[in-house]
């Protein structure tokens, strides 16, 4: 069994930043230095979105944080985009650039790195359920060709209605044409079934809300899809069945606000479905997409919850979500151009020490959510902070499923291809497509493992990274200051230097002390949370 870093842990945690986790989970409440995280000057409201906000803040008489330091903006935002912790090289980098504009500079190229689409990839292959196995069964092949098409679109910045239309009227090969496994992922293939995934991925509604009624006359424009086998195992086509209409060939569909599709043979009901969903002037996607990607970036949706969208759940801002609708549809469905318009303003980048605790604080964005690290993004963030690789495979069907060990988690194409370190902290199984399948709350296991594991004792203590780290010609100060770059972006306040040097006094080993304070590092709520 490791020998517990209790006594470092105990000189760390006097630190960590207090506040309330988004998610629910507890963190250490002891009061944090001010300093590393915010500045002192409060930012005055000049975007868009910070104005709208500012307003209802002020009409309930709440007090915004202050701007969060550029050691935390600049975590924050890689982590957020790419789902990747910044290297020190590329932290210290930030902090030392003076440039007014330096944050506006560090989103845009952020938005261009190759891990902005792994990450999108898999924050999307979430909530489109790809997974090769039980219950959903799209098979490898088929799963592969899905996360591909999905990659490839987010790193191209496919417009989203695009995007969505794609999956919407695709036919062809679940092979070869990897937006068809969208009516593959269903469950069932009735069309209520279908139905109830194109309600949940694009519209932000659950059809177990509306009346039988409404949901079986949105089913008519997914009655005709058709699924045929082929001779190759597990391939299967997925087209536009004509034959399924009734006799004379028509048919009609009510959409969800009221509107009547007269349905023909002639022409796919799934394109007057994508006609009427994807109009500018129709707020069930916009409004839709516009929440989710708020609710990424900051936590928590406009409407709560991102995925339950009704008339008698209102958004928190009506103005302000109205505003992030005609930003999209200006920039025809730029998802990265919404992306960029939310993370440049003040709202986003606020210090995540509420000024208040009234709850309404977090409902109205006075202050950034304090939320855990997603289990891919965690474990990707030792394996880089200690120069290590993890194994990850699928049990099912043989032949066994291995990925290479440099791969990382954010970029694995299959919910099938796990790690006991994956299920442990939370990784979504990919069977429901909502939002809440994820679970980032931290529970007694998982801290268990964080600090009394093999496993991660085996990173610390043999990763070429971190061994680099501790063997380099460095000074005491210098060695404490790289290992806070290294693991929280940042450099160690002159309070840490001096519990660091006195801790390293009591061990009398340099490679002792600087390992423990590793251990102690990853352990804190400031590494484990997004703040």
């Amino acid at each position: 069994m490791p020998r517990l870093p209790f006594a470092a842990l105990s000189v760390l945690l006097g630190g960590t930043v207090a506040a309330s986790p988004a998610d629910g989970s507890r963190i250490d409440s002891t009061p944090a230095p001010v300093a590393p995280f915010e500045v002192a000057a409060p930012a005055v409201p000049r975007h868009p979105v910070d104005v709208l906000v500012a307003a209802r803040l002020s009409a309930l008489g709440l007090t915004p944080a202050p701007r969060s330091s550029d050691a935390v903006f600049v975590r924050r935002v890689f982590l957020d985009v790419i789902g990747t912790l910044p290297t020190a090289a590329e932290a210290r980098q930030f902090l030392q650039e003076r440039g007014a504009d330096k944050r506006r500079v560090l989103i845009d190229r952020l938005l261009e790195r190759e891990e902005f689409a792994d990450y999108w990839a898999m924050k999307w292959s979430d909530l489109l359920r790809i997974k090769a196995e039980f219950p959903v069964n799209l098979w490898p092949n088929a799963a592969q060709a899905y996360h591909r098409w999905v990659r490839t679109a987010m790193r191209d910045n496919l417009p989203f209605d695009r995007f969505a239309r794609e999956l919407l009227t695709a036919s062809g090969s679940n092979f070869r044409v990897g937006p068809v496994n969208f009516y593959r992922t269903t469950g069932s293939r009735e069309p209520e079934a279908i139905t109830a995934s194109v309600a949940l991925a694009f519209m932000g509604s659950r059809t177990e809300r509306w009346t039988p009624e409404q949901r079986s006359a949105l089913a008519m424009c997914f009655r005709y899809v058709g699924f045929k086998p082929t001779g190759e195992w597990k391939e299967e086509i997925v087209f536009f069945d004509p034959e399924k209409f009734p006799a004379g060939g028509r048919a009609a569909a009510v959409f969800p606000d009221g509107a009547v599709a007269h349905l023909t043979r002639e022409r796919d009901p799934r394109e007057d479905f994508a006609d009427w969903l994807l109009a500018p002037s129709n707020p069930w996607f916009t409004r839709a997409i516009a929440n989710r990607v708020w609710s990424w970036l900051l936590g928590r949706g406009i409407v709560h919850e991102p995925d339950d969208l009704r008339p008698d759940n209102p958004p928190s801002n009506p103005a302000l979500l109205a505003r992030l609708e005609r930003e999209l549809v200006a920039s025809r469905y730029d998802v990265k151009a919404l992306m960029r318009f939310i993370l440049n303003s003040e709202t986003y980048q606020r210090s995540a020490l509420a000024t208040t605790d009234r709850p309404e604080a977090a409902v109205h964005f006075a202050h950034y959510p304090l939320r855990r690290l997603e289990a891919e993004v965690l474990i990707d963030a030792l394996n880089q902070i200690t120069g290590t690789s993890e194994k990850y495979s699928s049990a099912i069907p043989e032949p066994f499923t291995f990925i290479p060990e440099q791969a990382r988690a954010i970029a694995l194409p299959d919910g099938s291809i796990t790690s006991s370190f994956l299920e442990a902290f939370g990784r979504p199984a990919r069977d429901t497509g909502l939002e809440r399948e994820r679970n980032n709350a931290i529970s007694a296991p998982q801290r268990l493992h964080l600090l009394n594991s093999t496993h991660v004792q085996r990173k610390l203590e043999q990763g070429p990274k971190l061994q680099a780290l501790l063997r380099a010609r460095s000074t005491p100060r210098e060695l404490v200051d790289n290992l806070y770059f290294t693991i929280l972006s940042r450099p160690a306040t002159a309070g840490e230097h001096q519990l660091a040097a006195d801790y390293a006094t009591t061990t009398g080993d340099r490679r002792t002390a600087a390992l423990d304070l590793a251990w102690a590092l990853i352990n804190s709520a400031e590494f484990l949370h997004r703040h």
